[in-house]
């Protein structure tokens, strides 16, 4: 529940695009959070804990990701009110085309999948609440399951709430001071990831 880059690339969506994008985003952080998983069960995310070359590569593709978008949120943001007025309004549902549906899933599961982090919280996380004598595959699968659920359900109720607020967020001189916080966020984000200590 504590924000952070999934946070802010599934809230990035929702405001960009409504919450079907939201929704989508968070699906394709949740698939690469549940691969993540699955490399821990089958002990591959420890080459990425154990590379320094491998951690260090993601860590780089994660940062320039979140600085990517980040520099677009604030492009958007410089545009002229009337190109906000243009674009969907908050709130509604957006990803009516499959190649949106793709392009904010795609953008949920790069961002997990270019995160060290999420390799290192599966690995040394999970493997702490297996029972003594269980099944190691079988339980950490449950668990990674349980950790999807939890995830699901916290951010499909933060989209809805962002959701909710449509009039509100919908008015094009919020919109640009939301693509400009967002944008910030997302660089500062980036910038955090490239010159943070493993």
């Amino acid at each position: 529940m504590i924000p952070g880059v999934s946070t802010a690339v599934i809230l990035r969506q929702t405001l960009r695009a409504g919450r079907s994008s939201g929704v989508a985003a968070l699906l394709g952080n949740e698939t690469g959070i549940f691969l993540w998983a699955m490399a821990a069960v089958f002990g591959l995310s420890a080459l990425v804990v154990a590379s320094e070359v491998a951690y260090g590569a993601m860590k780089a593709v994660g940062a320039a990701l979140l600085i990517v978008m980040g520099v677009q949120s604030l492009w958007k943001a410089r545009r002229a009110p009337a190109a906000l007025d243009a674009s969907v309004p908050y709130g509604g549902d957006e990803v009516r085309t499959a190649d949106g549906w793709r392009r904010s899933y795609g953008l949920g599961l790069a961002t997990c999948g270019a995160n060290p982090k999420a390799a290192v919280f599966a690995m040394s996380f999970l493997p702490q609440f297996v029972p003594q004598g269980a099944h190691v595959p079988l339980t950490l699968t449950m668990l990674a399951a349980i950790w999807v659920v939890v995830d699901v359900v916290w951010y499909v109720a933060v989209i809805w709430l962002i959701g909710r607020a449509g009039a509100v967020l919908g008015r094009p001189a919020v919109r640009r001071r939301l693509e400009q916080v967002s944008g910030t966020v997302l660089v500062a984000l980036g910038v955090r990831v490239a010159l943070e200590a493993r």
